[in-house]
C-alpha cells in the first residue's frame, strides 16, 4: 500500500487558474471559435472569391484546433502518468514532500507531510506552508517561478526551531515536487550579505530590523532595532536621498529598496555628494552603484540607455550597447515608450511602476520598471529601478489576464496581417475593374458587392487587432465633450426610440490623449451593450468629470497612480451583471447573448483600446438595477488641436497627370501588381522590387533618380524601416510611404526616426494609395 494520499484536484488561484492541463484546452477552443467565425462569414458572403478565402481559412483553423486538442489530451495523460510515478518517490522520503500542479493544488503528499500538518488535508500548497510565511502566496509563487528557467529552486527559512530549506523541482510542464528539510544552524557571518561592501539590512513588514550586514553595523553602531531609529524621515522612497543616523552623526545616502519574500524588504545605502536633503533623486557618481545589488538604468527623455550597472546587465540578457534604447530591451507597454518617458519627466500620472517583458526571444522575462526623474533641468534624465517582476503578487494577477488573451492575440495578429494583404489585392483589383464599368454595366452591381464585403472583412480584422492590442493608434489631444457631441446623432440612432440618451459634462473637463476614431468605437460598444441590457427601454447616462487622486487607487487587479484624470462613465438601468460574470466580461468571445446576437468581441475590443491608450476601465453593477462602466484617462494640459477633416472624396482617381519615379517594394505579388498598375495609371514611373535586398541593388546605381519609396513594413529578410534607413544615407531627400497589415509596438518609434515618412495601413483603396503618394510628393 502506498504511503501517498490522493488529493482532489480542485483549481485554485494564485499560481495559475484551475487545473493546468484543462486550462490549455482554451487555446484549441479559441482557434476553433475563430474558425467558426470565418466559416460563418463565408456562408453569409455573396462574393464567391471572398467566400472561398474565408472557407479555406476556416478549414485550416479547424484542423489546427483538432491538432492542438490532441496534443493537449496527450499532455494530460503524460501528466497523470508522471504524478503516479512520483508516488513511490515521495512515499520513501522521511521528510515532508508534496506533489502539486501549476496552480498550487496538492495532488499527493506523503505521511511525513500529513504528520506535519496534524493530519489536516490542506488542498493548497500555500495553506500547507502558512506557518512558515506571513504571506505564503507571494513567497511560494516567487519560488515556483524561479523554477521556470532553472528547473529547480530552494529557499532557506529561519524559524525559532531552526533553519529549514524548502525546495521545489519542476518534474514536468504540470507537476512540481516540493520537499522540506532541516538545516544545521549557521553563523551569521556566513551570510552572503556580509560580502557586500555597501551597507545593507533586511526589515520586516512592520519596520523591525531583522538583519544588518557588517558594513551597516559599522555605520550605525549596530544597536538599532527599528527603521525609525535609523531613518528620521520615514517613509523610505526608493531612489531618493535620506538622512541616516550614523554612529558618528547624520549621514546622507541614496536609498534603494528591493522587495523580498514574506513581506520583507532589503535596503541598501549608497553614498552621495555633500548637500542637503532632496526630494528628487540624485546620484553623485554612477561608479558608486556599479556593484549595488539593485538593477539600475540611466535613461534620456528620448529612451536612450545612458548607463547601466552590473545587476541590470545580468537581469536583462539583451546586450546593452552605446546606442541602445529602452524599447530595444523591453516592450509590452501598449503605447510608445517615449510617451511614457515624457510623462515621467513632466510628472504626470503615468509615473507608476509598469510591468514590461523582454524583446525578441526574451519575451519570457518580465520586469517591473519604476522611473524617477533626476533634478537636472538642462538635460532631463531618468533613473529606472528594475525588479524581477516575478517577485510581485500584482504581476501574478496581470499575467493571468494576459495569458487568456496571448494565444488568440498572437494568432489574430498573424491572421490579420495575411488577411489584410489578401483584402488589399481583392479590393484593389476591384477598384481597377470599377474604373472600366459604369453604373449601367451588368457587372457593376457584382463589383460593388465584392467591394462592400471586402470592407466588412477589413472591419472584422480591425476588431481582432483591437482586442489583441495590436491595432494602429493615432493619438491626439482631444476634448471628450467635442467627441461626444460629434457622436450624439449616431448614438441616438443606435439606442432606438425606447431608450433615452442623456449627456452630462463637467464644464471644465480636462483634455485627454487618445485615438479619436478608436475612442468612438469604445463608446459605441458600451452604449450598444447598455441598450441591449434594457429590452423594455430606459435611460442611458454618459457623464464626464475631473478626478484628482491624492494617493494611488487600487481596485480589481489594477493600480491607478496618483494624479489628475478625466473620467467618462456610461450608466444604464438594465438587468445588471452577476458577480460571478463580472470577471469574465472583458474576455474575447465571452458573451451572455444568444447565438447570432453577438460575437463577444465588443467589451474585449474596448478593453484593448483603453489599455493601449494608457487608461483604465472598470465596471460596477447590481443585478436588477443596472451597470456603470468607468473609463479613466490621464489628463493633459495641452489644449486640444482642432483637426480639419478633409471632405469625403469620391472613389475615383483624378485624371490630372502626375510625374515622379516611385520605387515600390512589396513581397506579396498580388498587392505589388495592384499598386504598380494604380500608380502607373496615375502617371508615375514605377520601379518594382520584391524584397529589401532587391531594392538596395536597384539604388546602387547612382544615376537612377527616385522621388519616393513605397514599401511594406514586414518582409522576409530586412524589414521596411531597416532598408529605408540604409537607402536614405545616400538619398536623404527621398520621401517614404510605409504600408502594412499591422504595425508592431515599436514601429511608431522607428517611423519617428525616419524623416519625410507617412504610414498607410492595409487594406487601402486605389484612391488612398495614389492620394497618399501625391500628398507626399507635393
Amino acid at each position: 500500500m502506498s504511503d501517498v494520499e490522493a488529493e482532489p484536484t480542485k483549481g485554485v488561484t494564485g499560481f495559475g487558474s484551475g487545473e493546468a492541463p484543462l486550462l490549455r484546452m482554451s487555446f484549441p477552443v479559441a482557434i476553433l471559435a475563430l474558425a467558426v467565425m470565418c466559416l460563418l462569414s463565408g456562408a453569409m458572403t455573396v462574393s464567391l472569391n471572398v467566400q472561398m478565402i474565408l472557407v479555406a481559412t476556416g478549414s485550416v483553423l479547424a484542423v489546427m484546433a483538432c491538432y492542438f486538442a490532441v496534443l493537449t489530451l496527450r499532455q494530460t495523460w503524460r501528466h497523470n502518468a508522471v504524478v503516479e510515478t512520483l508516488n513511490d518517490v515521495i512515499s520513501a522520503k522521511e521528510t515532508p514532500a508534496y506533489i502539486t500542479d501549476a496552480a498550487g493544488t496538492i495532488l499527493r503528499r506523503n505521511i511525513a507531510a500529513r504528520a506535519r500538518e496534524d493530519r489536516r488535508s490542506n488542498p493548497d500548497i500555500r495553506a500547507a506552508f502558512s506557518d512558515l510565511y506571513a504571506h505564503p502566496e507571494v513567497a511560494l509563487a516567487a519560488l515556483m517561478r524561479r523554477t521556470y528557467g532553472q528547473g529547480s529552486a530552494h529557499e532557506d527559512i529561519v524559524t525559532r526551531r531552526g533553519h529549514l530549506r524548502l525546495e521545489v523541482c519542476q518534474v514536468s510542464a504540470f507537476a512540481y515536487l516540493w520537499s522540506l528539510s532541516t538545516l544545521a544552524e549557521r553563523a551569521g557571518g556566513d551570510r552572503a550579505s556580509n560580502a557586500i561592501s555597501l551597507p545593507m539590512m533586511t526589515a520586516g513588514p512592520s519596520g523591525t530590523i531583522l538583519f544588518m550586514n557588517d558594513a551597516f553595523r559599522r555605520m550605525t553602531d549596530g544597536r538599532a532595532q527599528n527603521l525609525s531609529e535609523v531613518f528620521p524621515d520615514l517613509p523610505i522612497v526608493s531612489g531618493c536621498r535620506h538622512e541616516v543616523e550614523g554612529a558618528e552623526g547624520i549621514v546622507e545616502c541614496m536609498v534603494a529598496q528591493v522587495p523580498s519574500t514574506g513581506g520583507r524588504t532589503e535596503i541598501y545605502l549608497i553614498p552621495t555628494e555633500d548637500g542637503g536633503p532632496s526630494e528628487r533623486p540624485h546620484i553623485a557618481s554612477w561608479a558608486a552603484v556599479e556593484d549595488l545589488p539593485v538593477p539600475l538604468l540611466k535613461l534620456s527623455e528620448g529612451g536612450d540607455v545612458l548607463a547601466s550597472n552590473r545587476e541590470a546587465r545580468a537581469l536583462l540578457p539583451m546586450p546593452i550597447g552605446e546606442h541602445t534604447k529602452l524599447s530595444d530591451l523591453l516592450e509590452g507597454l501598449g503605447r510608445p515608450m517615449v510617451d511614457w518617458l515624457s510623462d515621467a519627466v513632466a510628472g504626470r500620472a503615468a509615473m507608476g511602476p509598469q510591468f514590461l517583458r523582454g524583446t525578441g526571444v526574451h519575451q519570457d522575462i518580465f520586469v517591473q520598471v519604476s522611473l524617477n526623474a533626476l533634478n537636472d533641468d538642462a538635460a532631463p534624465e531618468l533613473i529606472a529601478i528594475l525588479n524581477d517582476a516575478t517577485e510581485f503578487k500584482s504581476l501574478e494577477m496581470q499575467f493571468v489576464q494576459s495569458q487568456k488573451m496571448q494565444a488568440i492575440g498572437q494568432l489574430a495578429g498573424g491572421v490579420a496581417h495575411d488577411f489584410n494583404n489578401l483584402l488589399t489585392a481583392i479590393s484593389g483589383h476591384c477598384d481597377l475593374l470599377l474604373l472600366r464599368h459604369d453604373q449601367g454595366d451588368a457587372d457593376y452591381g457584382d463589383l460593388i458587392q465584392i467591394h462592400q464585403n471586402a470592407n466588412r472583412a477589413a472591419s472584422l480584422v480591425g476588431q481582432l487587432l483591437a482586442f489583441s492590442r495590436k491595432q494602429n493608434l493615432m493619438p491626439e489631444v482631444i476634448d471628450l465633450r467635442d467627441t461626444l457631441a460629434d457622436l450624439t446623432h449616431l448614438l441616438n440612432r443606435l439606442v432606438g426610440e425606447k431608450v433615452t440618451l442623456t449627456l452630462n459634462h463637467d464644464p471644465v473637463l480636462r483634455h485627454i490623449r487618445a485615438d479619436k476614431r478608436q475612442l468612438e468605437q469604445v463608446l459605441m460598444n458600451l452604449v450598444v451593450n447598455a441598450r441591449d441590457a434594457m429590452p423594455e427601454g430606459g435611460e442611458i447616462r454618459v457623464d464626464t468629470e475631473n478626478v484628482v487622486l491624492d494617493a494611488p487607487l487600487e481596485r480589481d487587479r489594477a493600480k491607478l497612480p496618483a494624479g489628475e484624470y478625466s473620467v467618462l462613465r456610461v450608466i444604464d438601468e438594465g438587468t445588471g451583471i452577476a458577480e460571478d460574470k463580472r470577471t469574465k466580461i472583458f474576455e474575447p468571445f465571452w458573451t451572455t447573448k444568444r447565438p447570432g446576437e453577438g460575437t463577444g468581441l465588443g467589451l474585449s475590443t474596448a478593453y484593448g483600446i483603453i489599455k493601449q491608450t494608457g487608461g483604465f476601465i472598470f465596471v460596477d453593477s447590481t443585478v436588477g438595477q443596472g451597470s456603470t462602466f468607468s473609463l479613466y484617462f490621464p489628463s493633459h494640459d495641452k489644449p486640444a488641436v482642432e483637426t480639419v477633416h478633409a471632405p469625403m472624396v469620391e472613389e475615383t482617381v483624378s485624371t490630372a497627370p502626375a510625374d515622379g519615379v516611385v520605387l515600390l517594394v512589396e513581397d506579396e505579388a498580388p498587392v505589388r501588381a495592384f499598386a504598380s498598375r494604380a500608380l502607373r495609371m496615375r502617371g508615375y514611373s514605377v520601379l518594382e522590387a520584391d524584397s529589401a535586398e532587391a531594392a538596395l541593388d536597384l539604388l546602387s546605381d547612382p544615376d537612377l533618380a527616385v522621388d519616393i519609396f513605397v514599401t511594406d513594413v514586414i518582409m522576409p529578410g530586412k524589414d521596411g524601416p531597416t532598408w529605408v534607413r540604409a537607402a536614405l544615407e545616400e538619398r536623404p531627400d527621398t520621401k517614404v510611404v510605409f504600408v502594412s497589415g499591422y504595425a508592431e509596438d515599436s514601429f511608431s518609434e522607428h517611423q519617428a526616426m525616419i524623416p519625410n515618412s507617412v504610414f498607410l495601413p492595409k487594406p487601402f483603396s486605389l484612391t488612398e494609395l495614389t492620394s497618399t503618394v501625391q500628398n507626399q510628393l507635393n
